[in-house]
């Protein structure tokens, strides 16, 4: 065989662009420099640590990769591909958990005072090698606010005055009685648990509208919850055709905190454990704050795009 030289290839191809974000090394360090977010690893960043804290695994970025591709032309890809390829990881990989991330407190009238049960649930609804857990039942419970209406929209399917619902693997519940604060707000809701309607009852196969998640009120762990979304209101916050900058797109409602309950399986999680909080979204224990003592988790991606039109 000839020995000669191999012959330099150059390979040209364009930078990634995704929609929501600025990509630029000089725009990231100044979102950093002017703490218009909380450093190089804020979930909100697109580095990779950053990414990493939200709870995007490497599974999801092989994916998202090869569903991007290599283009010689610049493009813009819409963040939804990025999030589509870590749900599609996630619905697989993560196990489930229950929590509540706006509380109000249901109180089962009909079961005794200080009652506690536990009930078995399945880590994973597809895959049974996930195993089981035991999560705790009592007389009192967390259910999420928005799950409640008094006066509900059309085709509502969760709980109401008089109605019912099942409450996930505990029964089905009617709600008999709302308690007001002066204000008007809604801080308790009381209601009848059907002792005939438990899973392999007979009662558990009547028909209801909906199932609702909730956390026991006496078992229930509270946790500091980062809902994060897409840091920029606007899908190209580099267009300055307007007058305006970057800095200008900055969603305020990028990152809220809110104070919620998680089942005690969730709160003994380790750092970086993702779980499927059902009904609400992918979570990811925080790679720095969290502690089985004082929980905190970071929403990864909602259940489903919220920014589709």
């Amino acid at each position: 065989l000839p020995r000669e030289a191999a012959k330099p290839r150059q390979i040209e191809f364009s930078r990634l662009n995704i929609n929501y974000t600025v990509m630029s090394k000089r725009k990231l360090m100044a979102l950093v420099t002017e703490q218009l977010v909380d450093g190089w690893d804020d979930p909100r960043m697109p580095t990779l640590q950053g990414l990493r804290r939200r709870g995007y695994t490497p599974a999801a970025m092989r994916l998202f990769a090869e569903r991007v591709g290599i283009s010689k032309q610049n493009s813009l890809i819409d963040f939804s591909v990025l999030e589509g390829a870590l749900r599609e990881d996630l619905d697989s990989a993560a196990p489930r958990r229950m929590a509540v991330v706006d509380p109000v407190k249901l109180v089962l009238t009909n079961l005794p005072e200080g009652h506690e049960e536990l009930l078995t649930f399945s880590n994973h609804p597809k895959d049974e090698s996930f195993g089981s857990r035991e999560v705790p039942f009592a007389r009192e419970v967390w259910i999420d606010r928005e799950d409640f209406a008094e006066v509900p929209p059309k085709g509502w399917k969760r709980l109401v005055p008089g109605g019912e619902v099942r409450l996930r693997g505990a029964g089905i519940i009617r709600c008999d009685e709302v308690i007001k604060d002066a204000d008007g707000t809604i801080t308790e809701l009381r209601g009848w648990l059907d002792p005939e309607s438990r899973p392999g009852m007979e009662g558990a196969n009547r028909k209801v509208k909906g199932t609702i998640h909730w956390v026991s009120a006496v078992h229930g762990v509270p946790a500091e919850i980062r809902l994060y979304d897409r840091l920029f209101s606007v899908p190209n916050p580099d267009d300055e055709s307007e007058g305006k900058t970057y800095r200008d797109y900055l969603n305020p409602e990028s990152r809220r905190t809110v104070t919620g309950y998680v089942e005690p399986a969730a709160a003994s999680a380790a750092p970086e454990q993702s779980f499927q909080f059902e009904r609400t979204g992918y979570f990811v224990a925080d790679r720095r704050d969290h502690t089985e003592a004082k929980p905190v988790f970071n929403r990864s991606v909602t259940l489903r795009d919220t920014w589709s039109a």
